[in-house]
């Protein structure tokens, strides 16, 4: 059994202003790409040149928020400008391979919002696209890119876990039931998989990879999208447990338990937080919040892409695709198992 360090390991990652500028452009401006474009601003050097929308006044709007140069009424001008490097897709999960392929048949490196696709399959698209193209695609799972989760990955890489036994992971938000909200409606691709549960999944992929067995059991909202799941995905000796849901705001925290020792996130886990070690003998290291918090943390996951980028790197070492198609494959057999399918799937 691993001797209980006196220290928690250093994070490595990258200051987010150290990164080189990249100039972004945003397809579909809203509330998470409005969130995104301020992590940029305030913490990185990356430069928002413009913005594109099926509505011109949105995009006017946007880009005189959030200091665009140039405001486009339709996604083929914004991925066609020649001073835009990148293209963040922020649009609905429904949307995003179509959206991802314009960008990269127009020679653009992308950030897909997560979930990356609806499912395997196009997501797979997605990236034989990428990689035919020779640009960079990424999905845009922010947790990966935190100090915190650079941290978690020294202690399981070192082995101060001892033997993964046990992932627990949960996040629930309660939402009004409209049948016109993205959430509810199939045609958008919503559900609380794609939209929360893509978060303690992609968590449990991180510790254990992908699953030798998936079992899940839930409950549909009345328009027939994913409104609560519970998960259980095997790996050898070790269990992820798993829960997402629409209907109630729970805990939202993860933890990786051990044969020598635990590791516990504080809700919500997916962001910046507090991490703390307890060891077999209760003896406890706690790693404080960053100074980066909530979702300005949003900048580490840009200053990655740009770094990529700078280094002619172009599928990223911490996030493969090979792994967010793997996630999506979970996602595709957890939907078969609770009946839910999605329109033109």
């Amino acid at each position: 059994m691993p001797a209980f360090p006196t220290t928690l390991p250093i994070a490595r990652t990258p200051e987010p202003a150290q990164a080189p500028p990249l100039r972004w452009g945003v397809l579909a401006p809203g509330r998470i790409a409005g969130g995104f474009v301020d992590a940029l601003r305030r913490n990185t050097r990356q430069q928002l040149v413009a913005v594109g929308s099926r509505s011109a006044d949105r995009a006017a709007a946007f880009a005189a928020t959030h200091g665009a140069d140039k405001a486009y009424d339709s996604y083929e001008q914004l991925v066609a400008d020649p001073d835009v490097d990148v293209v963040y897709v922020a649009s609905p999960h429904s949307e995003h391979r179509a959206q991802a392929l314009l960008a990269i048949a127009a020679g653009k490196h992308v950030l897909v919002e997560k979930a990356f696709c609806r499912n395997a399959v196009e997501a797979g698209e997605v990236v034989q696209a990428a990689r035919a193209g020779g640009v960079l695609v990424m999905e845009a799972m922010w947790t990966r890119f935190l100090p915190q989760t650079d941290v978690l990955r020294q202690l399981l890489d070192d082995g101060m876990l001892g033997e993964v036994v046990t992932v627990l992971a949960d996040h629930g938000q309660s939402f009004d039931p409209d049948p016109a909200d993205r959430l509810f409606n199939p045609a958008l691709a919503g559900g609380a998989l794609l939209d929360l549960g893509i978060y303690p999944l992609s968590f449990a992929s991180f510790v254990l990879g992908e699953p030798d067995s998936v079992v899940a059991a839930g409950r549909l909202t009345d328009t027939g999208v994913d409104g609560q799941v519970s998960i259980t995905l095997g790996k050898g000796a070790a269990q992820s447990c798993l829960n997402t849901t629409l209907w109630a705001r729970t805990p939202t925290r993860a933890s990786i338990s051990g044969t020598a020792a635990r590791v516990e996130l504080s809700g919500p886990f997916y962001a910046p937080g507090v991490l703390t070690l307890t060891g077999a003998d209760d003896r406890q290291l706690v790693r404080e919040p960053d100074t980066v918090s909530g979702h300005q943390g949003l900048c580490y996951e840009a200053a990655h892409v740009a770094a990529l980028v700078a280094d002619g790197v172009f599928e990223s070492p911490l996030l493969p695709a090979e792994e967010t198609v793997a996630i999506l494959s979970t996602i595709d057999e957890i939907r078969r198992q609770i009946g839910v399918s999605l329109p033109g799937e």
